[in-house]
């Protein structure tokens, strides 16, 4: 599995410049962002070249951060290639709770984000399909 760092944050003008500059003030570099808002408050989920590095500057700045564990999965980079992986998903009964792409410029590849319960079930329900399955160090070597 691989690292993804969640921050709660207001829903304010300026809000993701100011996690950006932090990010950039600390040598931190992006690999994936996606962000889910509401009226009064967001989530931003990422992936970073640095994951504890990530929540360290982000809590010292005060904002209230986390890791959790998803699974990233290298897809084809074509039309379909991630509905291919949401119907072999769909097969095996996983109920996926949010899925995001992001691209890996070392492989030119597109890696296909999720969490889902049963994470470790489901990696290797993946990999006896034949999907490559990404670690942490696969992700940070990638950026």
């Amino acid at each position: 599995m691989i690292k993804q760092v969640s921050i709660y944050t207001a829903n304010t003008k300026g809000a993701m410049k100011k996690i950006t500059g932090i990010l950039k003030d600390n040598d931190i570099n992006l690999i994936a962002l996606v962000t889910n808002d509401s009226a009064e408050y967001g989530i931003v989920r990422l992936l970073a070249s640095d994951s504890e590095k990530t929540l360290e500057a982000l809590t010292n700045a005060g904002y209230m951060a986390r890791i959790t564990k998803v699974i990233g999965v290298r897809i084809d980079d074509h039309c379909g290639g991630l509905d291919r992986l949401l119907g072999s998903l769909l097969d095996s009964n996983i109920d996926v709770d949010y899925v995001y792409i992001s691209y890996d410029r070392s492989a030119k590849s597109v890696i296909a984000v999720f969490d889902c319960d049963g994470k470790f079930e489901v990696e290797e329900s993946l990999k006896d399909k034949g999907y490559e399955v990404m670690k942490d160090k696969d992700m940070a070597l990638n950026i």
